[in-house]
C-alpha cells in the first residue's frame, strides 16, 4: 500500500477514534452496537482496514454525529480515488483512460513530466502509441480496443497547439533507446520528438545515462500545483496533499538541473537515431 494512501487511512481512523471517544464508547462497545467483529473498530482506527460508506453511516449514528457523515464519506471516497488498480481503471479497454486524460490535461496550464523508460504519450506517433498500448492490453489482459485507444491518444495531442499550456518534460536517456514495436517505429518516434522539442511551449530535457544520482524518483506527472500522477505496475497513484506535491516538485527541479536542453538534448536524440538506423 503506497504511503500516501496509508497516511490518509490513518488520518481518517484517528478522526473516527476521536468521535468514538467523545461519545464515551469503547471500541468493543461500538463494535457490539454496530454488529461488527470485535476487532473491526481498531483496524479502522489504525488504518489497517478501510471503512465502507455504510460503516461510516453506522459509526456517525452510534456516536451521535450524523452531521459529519457526508464529510467522512467524502474522505473515504477521496482515499479510494488515490489508488486505482490498472485492471479496474482499464476494465473497458484503453480508450476511456485516454479520454479521462484529455479533460485533466485541458484544465492544466503547466505540465512537469518525468519519464524514465518511454517517450510520453503526449508526444507519441500513432505507431509508437499502438506499440505501447498493445503491450498494456496484453499485460493487463483487458478488452482489445487498440484502434480506439490510439485515436484517443492522438486526440490528446491537440493540447500541444492550442491554449496557453506549457510542457516541461524530462526524459531519462534510456527512453530514447527503448525500442517500441520495431526500430523503424522508434526512429519515427524520435523524429517526432525532435519536431515537438522545437515548439515554443515545450521545454525538453534529457537526463544523460551517466548522470550522478541526485534524488529518488520514478515516472510522475505534476499537473500545475494541484495533483501528481505516479504510475506503478499495479496501479496509478493520485497525490493531492500539498506537502507531497512539494516533494515531487523538488525532485523535478533537481532532475531539471542535471538534464541537458536545447542543442545538447537534440544531440542525444540524434545519436539514438543514428544508432537505431545503423542497426
Amino acid at each position: 500500500m503506497p504511503s500516501t494512501v496509508h497516511q490518509a487511512k490513518e488520518a481518517l481512523g484517528q478522526a473516527l477514534r476521536e468521535l468514538r471517544k467523545d461519545a464515551g464508547l469503547t471500541g468493543r462497545q461500538l463494535a457490539t452496537l454496530a454488529g461488527w467483529h470485535s476487532s473491526k473498530v481498531s483496524k479502522i482506527e489504525y488504518g489497517k482496514q478501510s471503512p465502507s460508506e455504510d460503516d461510516i453511516r453506522a459509526w456517525c449514528q452510534l456516536c451521535n454525529v450524523a452531521d459529519q457523515t457526508n464529510d467522512l464519506i467524502a474522505a473515504v471516497r477521496s482515499i479510494e480515488s488515490m489508488y486505482v488498480e490498472w485492471r479496474r481503471n482499464l476494465r473497458t479497454g484503453t480508450k476511456r483512460r485516454q479520454e479521462e486524460s484529455i479533460k485533466l490535461e485541458a484544465d492544466t496550464k503547466l505540465f512537469r513530466w518525468f519519464e524514465p523508460v518511454l517517450v510520453p504519450g503526449i508526444f507519441h506517433t500513432a505507431e509508437y502509441a499502438a506499440g505501447v498500448l498493445a503491450k498494456v492490453i496484453d499485460f493487463y489482459d483487458i478488452p482489445d480496443d487498440l484502434d480506439a485507444g490510439v485515436l484517443a491518444r492522438m486526440e490528446r495531442q491537440q493540447i500541444l497547439y492550442k491554449g496557453d499550456h506549457r510542457f516541461h518534460v524530462i526524459l531519462a536517456q534510456q527512453a530514447l533507446w527503448t525500442v517500441v514495436g520495431s526500430p523503424a517505429v522508434t526512429i519515427g518516434q524520435l523524429d517526432r520528438l525532435l519536431a515537438v522539442s522545437s515548439l515554443a511551449r515545450v521545454s525538453l530535457g534529457i537526463l544523460p545515462a551517466r548522470s550522478i544520482y541526485q534524488v529518488p524518483t520514478n515516472q510522475f506527472i505534476i499537473f500545475d500545483d494541484r495533483m501528481v500522477h505516479v504510475e506503478a505496475v499495479s496501479a496509478e497513484l493520485t497525490i493531492t496533499q500539498p506537502r507531497e506535491i512539494t516533494l515531487y516538485a523538488k525532485a523535478f527541479q533537481t532532475l531539471s538541473k542535471t538534464a541537458v536542453y536545447g542543442p545538447k538534448a537534440r544531440e542525444l536524440i540524434s545519436d539514438a537515431l543514428a544508432a537505431l538506423g545503423a542497426g
